[in-house]
């Protein structure tokens, strides 16, 4: 893969910057990768090699590229901690999926200087995730402080947006900001909007959760390297949930240069715990969204009808707060509201990529199947034994799925029988062989 012909500019009220991404080792056409945001933050977005080379290295070793050649100068301790992020990743998924890619800078490796002052910036998304690490900050740090967050980026093209084939939802973002506005001059931040393309390089969404997006929110951070000096990545998971996934308390300091520390937050807090945290903020319930629907309406924040929602407001309906969250439609949750969920995608071969995302915004699965058992306790407290039936109900359909599947292939009878009598140790050696990681 060759990164090049680097271009900035300013058109139709935005200021952007972009490389010519030529894929070198497999068939796929080059691309203009681009970065951008409204003009008044021209003089803080730049052309870096550091954030070309986050946004694309994840999307060449997945695609069997031997090596990335980048125009310019690259961070030595970016490079190395790309190299400590790789390990890991072909230490949970194996190394035929993470070809080795060796990094060119045309220019060799050499460490920026940061910016003269430090400024802390944080992404939001109107998450739980993102909403609670401001909250946290604001509650940790007086807003002075150089640890506070001062900037907020919002990212158009991973949640909203980012599918080179579907409508790119410029509507809900717009949405979204508008509704981020009022909350971050009341927090006293600054909020970027921030419009990329990145995901047309590979727009698979399995890839991009389990493996890139804590990088592709690190290039964003380094394309704003003349503005900031820390970014912080919201926890998806907490510290008991923590699997392999593409943002990881293991992964995401890795993409720090000498020029832009990046950290990751909140794996201490559980989902019920954020939910908690920001449902005491009447300014975070007005702007919450938790909706990853692509299909929803322009118009409206939360769908209130996927996962993720019914989710959420399941949360909000626990800590007594569904009420005042206006975002969603519903004061109360019911349990046919909860029957709606899914375990098992309709088996359509062959079936067009709308049609899958329609019904897998409404599944369960691993990266939420704990959230759901967390919320059975608490349910229980205040009586709702009706909503416990439903979602005990669910669990249960999707271990029985799960055990199905594994059924199916002889690597998952294995790891369902080390799990079951040696406590997954079997499969911890395993990985400790593949990666190297035994002493000799």
């Amino acid at each position: 893969m060759r990164v090049t012909n680097y271009n900035s500019g300013i058109e139709g009220g935005l200021a952007s910057v972009s490389a010519t991404v030529t894929w070198e080792d497999c068939d796929r056409p080059a691309r203009q990768v681009s970065i951008a945001t409204d003009a008044r933050f021209a003089k803080d977005l730049s052309c870096n090699p550091n954030a070309f080379l986050l946004a694309t290295l994840m999307p060449a070793m997945r695609h069997g590229e031997q090596r990335l050649r980048i125009d310019g100068k690259v961070c030595p301790q970016l490079r190395n901690g790309l190299v400590t992020a790789v390990q890991q990743l072909r230490t949970w998924y194996g190394p035929a999926q993470h070809s080795a890619v060796t990094i060119e800078p045309t220019q060799g490796f050499a460490p920026p200087l940061p910016c003269a002052s430090q400024r802390t910036a944080s992404f939001l998304s109107g998450g739980v995730d993102s909403l609670a690490t401001l909250r946290a900050n604001r509650l940790d740090f007086p807003v002075h402080h150089p640890g506070a967050i001062q900037d907020c980026f919002f990212v158009h093209g991973f949640d909203i947006g980012g599918y080179e084939t579907l409508d790119d939802n410029r509507e809900n973002s717009a949405r979204a900001i508008a509704s981020l506005s009022e909350l971050a001059q009341r927090a006293q931040v600054t909020l970027l909007p921030v419009y990329t393309n990145l995901r047309y390089l590979d727009d698979d969404d399995s890839f991009f959760f389990r493996d890139f997006h804590g990088a592709a929110l690190a290039a964003m951070a380094h394309a704003f390297a003349g503005r900031i000096t820390t970014a912080m990545i919201a926890s998806t998971l907490s510290v008991p949930d923590l699997g392999p996934i593409g943002s990881h308390p293991l992964l995401d300091p890795n993409y720090s240069s000498a020029a832009v520390r990046i950290l990751h937050d909140g794996s201490r807090l559980s989902r019920l715990e954020k939910v908690g945290l920001i449902a005491e903020w009447d300014e975070a319930l007005h702007t919450l969204r938790s909706c990853f629907n692509a299909f929803r309406p322009p118009e409206a924040l939360n769908c209130g009808m996927c996962e993720k929602c019914l989710r959420t407001m399941t949360e909000l309906y626990v800590c007594g707060k569904l009420r005042q969250c206006p975002t969603y439609l519903l004061d109360d949750i019911s349990p046919d509201l909860l029957r709606t969920l899914k375990v098992v995608l309709p088996a359509e071969p062959g079936a067009p990529r709308d049609f899958l995302l329609q019904h897998a915004y409404l599944m369960l699965g691993a990266a939420n199947v704990y959230n759901w058992r967390e919320l059975l306790p608490p349910l229980r407290e205040i009586g709702r034994h009706d909503l416990v039936a439903v979602i005990a109900a669910k669990l249960a359909e999707y271990v029985q799925y799960r055990a199905r599947v594994e059924e199916r292939d002889w690597r998952g009878v294995v790891k369902r029988l080390d799990r079951q009598y040696l406590g997954g140790r079997l499969v911890q050696l395993c990985r400790g062989l593949r990666g190297g990681l035994l002493p000799s």
